[in-house]
C-alpha cells in the first residue's frame, strides 16, 4: 500500500527552489535538502522521482512566483510608455533586497550544468525568450510606429542588459545596479 504524503508540497518545494537558488543545482545535495524540508530522501524521492524532479519543480515555482509577476507590469494591458522604466526600477529593487548575492535561479543554471543539460537549456533560452517578448510589448507602447528592426535591436539591447544585471548580481551587486540604471537611462534616451 503505497504511503500518504503528510507534508505540504508548495511549502517543501518553497524551501527548495531558495536552497538551489543560493547554492545552484551541483553544488546542492539531498542531505541539504532533507535538512531545509526536514523530509526524508524516501519522502522526497516518492514525490518527485529525484533531485531533478525537485529542481523542476523549483524551476516552476520561481517562474510562476518570482519572474513573471515581474514581468506581468511589461505585458499587462493597456500598456504605459514607462511599463519598461518600472519594470527596471523593481529590478533593481530586487537586485538590492530579495534576491541580492542570489542573481537569477535560471540564469545561474546556464553558467552550469545547463551547458551540458538539453533540458535546463532550453528552459533557461525560453525565460529569455519571454523577457525578449516582454520588453518587445513593452517599447511598442513607447513608439506604436517604431521600426521592427528598430524594435527588434532594443529589445535586444535591454534583454542583454537585464541578462548581465542578474548574472553579475551574484558577484558585484553594484555593477549590477549599475547595469539596469543604464537600462533606464537608454530608455529615457530612446522617449526623447
Amino acid at each position: 500500500m503505497p504511503r500518504t504524503q503528510d507534508f505540504d508540497t508548495a511549502e517543501v518545494i518553497g524551501k527548495v527552489r531558495n536552497l538551489f537558488w543560493d547554492k545552484g543545482f551541483e553544488a546542492t545535495s539531498i542531505p541539504d535538502i532533507e535538512r531545509v524540508t526536514g523530509l526524508n530522501r524516501s519522502s522526497l524521492y516518492n514525490a518527485f522521482t529525484n533531485k531533478r524532479g525537485l529542481f523542476d519543480a523549483a524551476v516552476e515555482d520561481y517562474l510562476d512566483g518570482v519572474v513573471r509577476p515581474r514581468l506581468r507590469i511589461l505585458t499587462d494591458e493597456p500598456s504605459h510608455p514607462d511599463d519598461a522604466v518600472h519594470y527596471y526600477r523593481d529590478l533593481a529593487d530586487a537586485l538590492t533586497d530579495e534576491c541580492s548575492g542570489r542573481g537569477c535561479l535560471l540564469l545561474n543554471s546556464a553558467t552550469g550544468f545547463a551547458a551540458h543539460d538539453d533540458t535546463q537549456r532550453r528552459v533557461v533560452d525560453a525565460y529569455r525568450q519571454e523577457l525578449f517578448a516582454a520588453l518587445t510589448h513593452a517599447l511598442r507602447a513607447v513608439d506604436q510606429d517604431m521600426p521592427a528592426a528598430v524594435l527588434e535591436h532594443r529589445a535586444r539591447v535591454l534583454t542583454s542588459l537585464s541578462v548581465s544585471a542578474l548574472v553579475l548580481s551574484r558577484v558585484n551587486r553594484d555593477e549590477a545596479i549599475a547595469l539596469v540604471n543604464t537600462a533606464i537611462a537608454q530608455l529615457e534616451e530612446w522617449r526623447r
